[in-house]
């Protein structure tokens, strides 16, 4: 167990010496196992997420990985889509609706997303459903490291390193996998040809996994993930948090289940601590809302467990508002205060958003050209009088379909290419040529200086993949 971090002792206004502590100690957290409603969300979001962060990476898709993000040819592939550098726009978009989501969530319900998908919940309750298949529950986790260390300790507890270990490193194999194709990973470790940046993000997001959700826990979210404490932000009285029913619970106390506790004087709540102890961050809810709480209601599980048990109605902690246990609404009048100003503001700019990306990824065209002039000539007149440029056009063909395209040219009079009106230029799947091409005009076409022209380059078998790109066509100054 940690020990707090002693500070400069000084003199109390006893005469005696105190010593103060910088930070908490920090006490084992015993999380009980539960089970209920809101477990089984938690359960089939774990199912849902993991299935897909394990088994996507072995999806083929036109015969490659379907999700691979290949850094070293600067392409990422998400089914049929490929993005290239130039693409960077879509990961700000990206960030800008995950921060949108999370705002119009947090506002919605709190931290929904902490408590049911975040990756650090997620995995930490696998790792402690993995703890009590081998060391049992609550109490025997507890009497288990009271013991001193014998052969049956030892067993159990290598048992369950050994079992966070694997798993961890099967972690950190699938996140390296959607960096270097899976199967050439997978081929790689057999034949122990690693490369040693893959090695070290294989260890580095295992050994991350195995800290963060077997060791630190409740500390990753208590401390180092900086949602919890901006949080408060996003809330307001309308905002749907995990609550205790104060006026109802109190004044607590233990009683038989024959008692008629009303006539006693004594709320609906038993002080079996059930609430504490099915808490992944180890607080009380009873004391209200705290930035550790991460909503993920187990203690709404385990309360209700104890009241169906009491013959007690259930929700003495549940899903509600602050001003609706102040107010004492129902479901109804709750359902009724959630859509508001920030919520329709959010939803609209996430909506907007979400479809316009969308819009915008349906409809990009697989095409690519970037014009480069020639700088070293910036015209020449040939031996029949014409007006020369010179220009190199690098085709990205972004599809995974070779394609021959045409590129003509347009904007002034009697313009030519390689004295012809167009030519073809073949490019492979995925691959950009740079072709080097000679733009003809005649004396008369143009100003003195530069004049706009604009490049055509259009694939052949498909009219709809076309590119209209504009460059500078420069006339001698002495014409």
């Amino acid at each position: 167990m940690k020990k707090s971090a002693p500070v400069p002792e000084h003199q109390s206004g006893t005469g005696e010496t105190v010593e103060s502590s910088l930070y908490e100690a920090r006490k084992t957290i015993y999380m009980r196992s539960v089970t209920g409603l809101f477990a089984n969300w938690r359960w089939a979001l774990v199912w849902f997420t993991q299935i897909l962060f394990y088994g996507l990476c072995w999806l083929p898709w036109n015969g490659r990985q379907a999700v691979l993000f290949d850094l070293v040819e600067r392409k990422f592939y998400i089914f049929g889509l490929i993005f290239w550098p130039q693409d960077i726009i879509y990961l700000a978009i990206l960030l800008i609706i995950s921060a949108y989501a999370l705002f119009l969530f947090t506002a919605i319900g709190g931290r929904l997303f902490c408590g049911y998908a975040c990756p650090q919940t997620v995995y930490t309750e696998i790792f402690m459903w993995i703890e009590r298949k081998i060391e049992g529950d609550r109490s025997a986790r507890m009497k288990l490291d009271q013991q001193t260390m014998n052969g049956r300790k030892f067993s159990l507890k290598f048992a369950k390193h050994a079992a966070w270990f694997l798993f961890a490193l099967w972690t950190g194999f699938t996140f390296v996998g959607y960096f270097t194709p899976i199967k050439t990973l997978t081929a790689e470790i057999f034949n122990a040809s690693l490369g040693p940046w893959e090695i070290f993000w294989l260890l580095f997001y295992g050994f991350a996994t195995y800290g963060n959700a077997g060791y630190m826990r409740e500390q990753v979210c208590k401390y180092m993930c900086p949602y919890a404490r901006f949080q408060s932000v996003m809330f307001d009285s309308d905002t749907l948090i995990v609550t205790y029913d104060e006026e109802r619970g109190e004044p607590r106390g233990v009683r038989s289940k024959k008692q008629d506790h009303k006539a006693a004087g004594k709320g609906d709540c038993v002080d079996c601590n059930i609430c504490v102890q099915v808490c992944p961050t180890g607080i009380d809810i009873r004391q209200g809302l705290q930035y550790e709480c991460i909503g993920c209601s187990a203690c709404i599980d385990g309360c209700d467990k104890v009241m169906d048990k009491m013959g007690y109605p259930r929700g003495l902690i549940r899903y509600s508002t602050e001003r609706a246990i102040q107010e004492k609404w129902g479901r109804k009048e709750i359902l009724a205060h959630l859509i508001r100003p920030r919520i329709v503001i959010y939803g609209l700019l996430l909506l907007f958003i979400v479809s316009a990306t969308a819009y915008g990824i349906s409809t990009r065209t697989p095409l690519r050209v970037d014009v480069i002039r020639d700088r070293n000539s910036m015209s020449r007149e040939d031996e029949n009088g014409m007006i020369e440029n010179s220009f190199r056009l690098k085709i990205t063909n972004a599809s995974e379909t070779d394609h021959a395209y045409l590129v003509s040219a347009s904007g002034m009079e009697r313009i030519e290419i390689q004295h012809r009106p167009s030519i073809s230029v073949e490019v492979p799947a995925m691959k950009t040529e740079t072709v080097t091409v000679e733009v003809y005009v005649p004396p008369e076409s143009g100003t003195k200086g530069a004049n706009r022209i604009y490049f055509d380059v259009k694939a052949v078998n498909d009219e709809n993949i076309a590119v209209h790109e504009k460059a500078g066509f420069m006339m001698p100054l002495d014409k």
